[in-house]
């Protein structure tokens, strides 16, 4: 059970460790996991006594260890610094193993790795347009490295020749293959993934970015241009709608006595009152000033019910500002359109019933 619980922790850990937006993190985890590895070699080069890669690997664990110091505790933190460091210690490495021991033992598969580690971290941490050139420079460094390393080893041997038997060979072979596919899929995953909660945030902020684009910020509602768009639609589809021009009632003498503060109070709350009653059945917009513009996909009876519903909400809803209270009214306009009318007359004669009302005694529906 213990085992399985460590387990299922290492892999919650990596979990983490993927997906984890914090780029430090996964750096110095990844400088740390290259420094164990490093370890690991001044043991297995000791039991073979090969005596400069040991202090080679040693070193190499000294400049790991002082790379994490100094981006824990540099404020600036030397984060491309220390990947060009990593980048050229790599590819030393492959070519010092390669003369001591030669090509067999797989050391310059670590070379390849380098290719989708170095783009990562260019296209990361640098951020102008030479970091996919210089991505590109550095892979092309590998790649020529790598076969400089298999030519090294055909031209001139290697400086030991290690007695050991075909199984162990093989053992250190395959063990440098798994932790350069374990670097390659490493990094390919998290590209992957990074790319994909970029975008993600993109998209996150585009419907943001559409919602302030197309809604009133004062009240929610959607504004003019948003409403241009849904009328257009309502006419494509060829079905009769309805609409509602609505007017705030004696507004100006609120604003004149109570502020524009409680002014954009009653706005605000007329403006809710309205969403709350359309609902689902329309499109509610603040078409300019006090006006409101409801496009009702309703029949005419039901927009003249929703209509009254609001008109009397309203008249009893008490708006408030600090310590003050008032009752405000508003009157309606409905106008049908049919397939044969223009939305412009539509919108006019939703006007003109509008303005009917507010002439002839304010807080009522009209709708002829």
């Amino acid at each position: 059970m213990k085992i399985i619980s460590n387990i299922k922790w290492a892999l919650r850990f990596i979990k983490h460790f993927i997906v984890s937006e914090n780029f430090e993190l996964k750096y110095t985890l990844t400088m740390y996991s290259i420094a164990a590895v490093h370890a690991f070699l001044v043991i297995l080069f000791s039991i073979f006594q090969v005596f400069p890669l040991i202090v080679f690997n040693i070193g190499s664990v000294t400049i790991y260890l002082c790379c994490i110091y100094l981006i824990k505790h540099r404020p600036n933190k030397p984060l491309l610094q220390t990947f060009y460091i990593t980048y050229l210690e790599i590819i030393i490495h492959s070519f010092v193993a390669t003369i001591c021991i030669g090509w067999h033992f797989g050391f310059p598969q670590y070379i390849i790795g380098l290719i989708p580690f170095g783009y990562y971290m260019c296209v990361t941490m640098i951020n102008n347009n030479k970091k996919y050139v210089i991505a590109t420079v550095l892979g092309l460094i590998a790649a020529f490295s790598f076969f400089g390393c298999y030519i090294i080893s055909t031209l001139i041997g290697s400086a030991y020749h290690l007695t050991v038997s075909p199984v162990v060979e093989m053992s250190i072979y395959i063990f440098n293959a798994i932790c350069n596919f374990f670097l390659i899929f490493l990094f390919t995953l998290i590209f992957v993934i990074d790319m994909q909660l970029a975008t993600n945030k993109l998209r996150s902020q585009n419907i943001i970015l559409d919602h302030l684009a197309s809604t009133d910020p004062m009240t929610g509602l959607y504004n003019r241009r948003s409403m241009q768009v849904f009328l257009e639609h309502a006419v494509e589809s060829k079905e009769d709608f309805c609409l509602v021009m609505c007017d705030i009632d004696n507004f100006k003498k609120v604003n004149d006595r109570y502020g524009h503060d409680f002014g954009d109070v009653v706005i605000k709350d007329i403006a809710n009152i309205i969403q709350q009653e359309v609902g689902d059945y329309g499109n509610v917009c603040r078409w300019g000033g006090e006006e409101i513009l409801i496009l009702c996909k309703r029949q005419p009876e039901n927009t003249l019910q929703i209509s009254e519903n609001i008109r009397r909400n309203i008249e009893k809803h008490i708006f408030r500002y600090r310590d003050k209270t008032l009752h405000c009214t508003i009157t309606l306009g409905i106008s049908r359109h049919r397939n044969e009318d223009a939305i412009e007359d539509t919108i006019k004669n939703a006007d003109d019933q509008l303005y009917y009302g507010k002439r002839n005694g304010k807080n009522q529906v009209i709708f002829s």
